[in-house]
């Protein structure tokens, strides 16, 4: 018997009022999504489509307009003393290690942070010591007086995965963890993820741009476009035969991918002018082609959830890859 998620999403909604008389804009439309204990889930998607804001809103950092995020089982409160409690648990590791870092604070303040913050009661410096040694920093001590300008970016980084491990959570948020890298660190740091992983029980959702580096790290990824998670099931399964064409765009335009490039037309997503119907079909290449067929009028007019009928316990919003795997 499967063990229940870490962290649920249940019709979640973001949406951020417009300015100047603009529509608001719907930054997160109705997600659905689970993070199991040990797993880790790739979010992927282009730059505006809601990716930030939902990982945001599962850690709350960003309060829901509605909908419900529960972590092991219990609903998230939004009282400070609670969101506190909650983040000792759920931490966040975002995209640039230098903007995370103070300047001003050695390796061994930017890591007792989190301690002090919570009131830690035990031996600071052997917690500090052992968090960073988890990331990689040996020996930590030699670490302890050095200020960021003095770290390399993998070893900035590092410093930054130690101070959310130092507070022993279940669940890391990590925003673009490897964007700012080089790309003989990335592979480290990906490494250090997936073994923190093995050695810790973690969790961890990792939001990128890059299939890539999710086929990588993950265990199951989820697509997203324009606020909705339009495909999503185990990285093999949607990573070899995706079934949504955004899916298949993006996967296209990968080095090593055996299929031509795919062009998307329209406009880039603009979540305060969502279109009728499937969100994607300005910019579908299968509406495009003629490849739709008879489902086009669907596309244009009637939104899907996401649908499961794939290989692998696949789920797709799409009318045309509904109908040719049978299903919706």
């Amino acid at each position: 018997m499967s063990r229940p998620p870490l962290l649920t999403a249940q019709g979640l909604h973001v949406t951020f009022p417009g300015r100047r008389g603009a529509p608001p804009a719907r930054a997160v439309d109705g997600v659905d999504l689970d993070i199991g204990p040990g797993e880790i889930v790739a979010l992927v998607g282009e730059s505006g489509c809601g990716k930030t804001t939902l990982a945001r809103s599962l850690l709350g950092l960003v309060r829901p307009t509605s909908g419900t995020v529960a972590f092991d089982g219990s609903p998230l409160a939004y009282s400070s003393g609670a969101l506190k409690s909650y983040r000792k648990r759920a931490q966040l590791v975002l995209q640039d290690p230098s903007g995370s870092l103070n300047p001003r604070h050695t390796v061994y303040e930017a890591v007792a942070e989190g301690l002090r913050i919570h009131g830690y009661a035990g031996d600071e410096r052997a917690a500090v010591a052992e968090a960073l040694g988890r990331a990689g920093l040996r020996p930590p001590e030699r670490f302890f007086l050095r200020y960021p300008h003095e770290l390399s970016g993998g070893q900035r980084q590092r410093v930054v995965i130690a101070g959310a491990l130092v507070l022993e959570p279940e669940l890391i948020v990590a925003d673009e963890p490897v964007a700012s890298l080089d790309a003989s660190v990335r592979g480290e740091i990906l490494a250090l993820l997936l073994r923190l992983r093995d050695e810790l029980g973690l969790s961890a959702l990792v939001v990128t741009h890059d299939l890539g580096l999710a086929w990588n790290i993950a265990d199951r990824v989820a697509v997203m476009y324009l606020g909705r998670i339009v495909e999503t099931g185990p990285v093999e399964s949607v990573l070899t035969v995706p079934r949504h064409p955004y899916t298949q765009a993006l996967l296209s335009v990968l080095p090593e991918s055996p299929e031509p490039p795919v062009v998307l037309t329209g406009e880039p997503p603009d979540p305060s002018r969502v279109p009728a119907g499937c969100r994607f079909h300005a910019r579908c290449q299968k509406l495009a082609s003629g490849e739709a067929g008879e489902v086009a009028d669907s596309c244009r007019t009637k939104p899907l959830p996401v649908l499961a009928g794939g290989e692998g316990g696949q789920g797709v919003a799409c009318h045309w890859a509904a109908r040719e795997a049978g299903v919706g």
